[in-house]
Order: C-alpha cells, then sequence, then structure tokens
C-alpha cells in the first residue's frame, strides 16, 4: 500500500509509457465485455481502466488498496466526466464489501503479480469467483517470469554482470524483491495461469484466451511508442492477431487471462 501511495502519479503514467499493453488490453475489454456491464475493477490503481470503461458505458466500481490510487481516481474521474459509480478503499483478498453474484465482470488487472504467496493468489481467484454473477467475464493481468529479461535489455543491460545469480533466483521461482526498483511481486510462468484461475474445488474460471499483452515489442517499446499513429496501428494489429499463439509469449512482459465464470 505505501509503495502505491507514494508513486500515484508514476501509476497513472504506466499505461501511456507502456502503450502498446494499454492498447492491447483495451481492445481485448472491448471484445469481451458485455455493453453495459457492471464490473468490478479490483486492484484497479489510479483508475486508467475504470474511467476508460465508464465512459464506454459500463457500470464501474474501483477497489484499491492505496488511499492515495482512490483519491487520484476521483478526481481524474470527475476531471474527465467519467462516471465512475462507486470507489472503495480494500484488498483483493477481501471483497466482504460485496454480494455473491453481484457483477457481470471482475477485473484483476494487478493484484494476481503483488501475491507473492500462492494461498494469496488462490484466495483472491476465490473472491472474484464469488462476487461473479454466473456466466459472467474476467479478465486478469500477469507479469510473465521472463519479463525481467526483457525489462533488463530495455533499460539496464549491465545489470546482468553486476547480479547474474539474482537474474536467475527470479527466474527459478519467479519472486522480485523490492530492492530491485519495484514493489514485492511474483512473476509467472505462462503455463501456470490457466490452473492458478481454474481455482479450487471447481470454483474457478473456463478460459475463453490466453493472450499476450506486448508480444514482440516489450523490449523496444520507446521505439514503438514514437511511431507515428498509423504505424502503430498496424504493429497494434498484428501484434493482436498473433497474441494468443503461445510462441510469442516469451517475449512479452504481460500476460492477459481471460475466463467465464
Amino acid at each position: 500500500e505505501s509503495y502505491y501511495d507514494e508513486t500515484v502519479e508514476h501509476e497513472w503514467e504506466r499505461l501511456a509509457r507502456h502503450k502498446m499493453e494499454y492498447t492491447l488490453t483495451l481492445r481485448a475489454m472491448d471484445e469481451y465485455i458485455p455493453a453495459n456491464s457492471t464490473i468490478l475493477d479490483v486492484g484497479g490503481g489510479p483508475g486508467r481502466y475504470s474511467i476508460c470503461l465508464a465512459k464506454r458505458g459500463h457500470h464501474v466500481t474501483l477497489l484499491d488498496l492505496s488511499e492515495a490510487n482512490i483519491k487520484f481516481a476521483r478526481q481524474k474521474a470527475a476531471a474527465e466526466n467519467a462516471p465512475v459509480e462507486n470507489f472503495f478503499h480494500g484488498n483483493a483478498l477481501d471483497l466482504s464489501a460485496f454480494a455473491d453474484q453481484s457483477f457481470d465482470v471482475v477485473l484483476l488487472m494487478g493484484p494476481l503479480y503483488h501475491l507473492t504467496s500462492a494461498a494469496d493468489r488462490d484466495q483472491a481467484v476465490a473472491e472474484a469467483y464469488r462476487v461473479l454473477r454466473p456466466g459472467g467475464i474476467i479478465l486478469a493481468s500477469f507479469i510473465t517470469r521472463y519479463a525481467t529479461i526483457n525489462d533488463q535489455l530495455k533499460n539496464y543491460p549491465e545489470a546482468l554482470a553486476k547480479d547474474f545469480d539474482g537474474t536467475l533466483s527470479l527466474l527459478k521461482d519467479g519472486i522480485k524483491f523490492p530492492e530491485s526498483g519495484f514493489t514485492e511481486a511474483y512473476f509467472i510462468l505462462p503455463s501456470d495461469i490457466a490452473p492458478l484461475m481454474a481455482g479450487k474445488s471447481g470454483k474457478g474460471f473456463h478460459q475463453q484466451c490466453l493472450m499476450a499483452a506486448e508480444p514482440f515489442v516489450a523490449a523496444i517499446e520507446p521505439t514503438i511508442n514514437a511511431l507515428d499513429e498509423p504505424t502503430f496501428r498496424c504493429w497494434a494489429d498484428l501484434c493482436y492477431r498473433l497474441s494468443t499463439d503461445p510462441a510469442t509469449w516469451g517475449s512479452a512482459e504481460h500476460m492477459i487471462f481471460i475466463g467465464n465464470k
């Protein structure tokens, strides 16, 4: 919570810096979320997706662990005339503020890579399942195990030589420690996503789609972001078409699971 309380503006701008991730994620949302849906955005941060979806006519409730994110999201929604309906300060592990089967769509666009305990990840999935209506849609994002390689190549290639063993450790167990420039996080193997989302005791989700959020381009984001809009759109179209091919997943930093209850 304290990490995001101190980095609200940085987090708001994150998806502007990661333009392909944002573009492909919104495209998936438009494809899979029915019109006029009631949406719970769990861990929605400063509200990028909540605000966009509210403008698209959905009924959105934003919940986040950070008080500062919630305050920022309220102000941003008001400034942009985005009718986000509710704001809650809360935790993905405890959605007791909401009744069973009360939402058409649940978004977990962050919590599952901030929970380093397998039991906590299972709990977050179970809570999302509980509040989702039968047949409802879930979208969940993940950081891939190999994201650290793209990150180092893009931003600090010299880091590998300074901490080769640390990189090997992250690749082995998926745990990224906060002293390495990010809050503690869990980086998942793509093959582990569907079993996690299937839940425990039959209380989980049926996969509709598993896709890379920025296949091929993650390591060259500054180049991609600088493209003129028509050229960027061509690359976005190609990346979206290929995003469900497992052969592309190792080149991405984020994965998106789309499923139904």
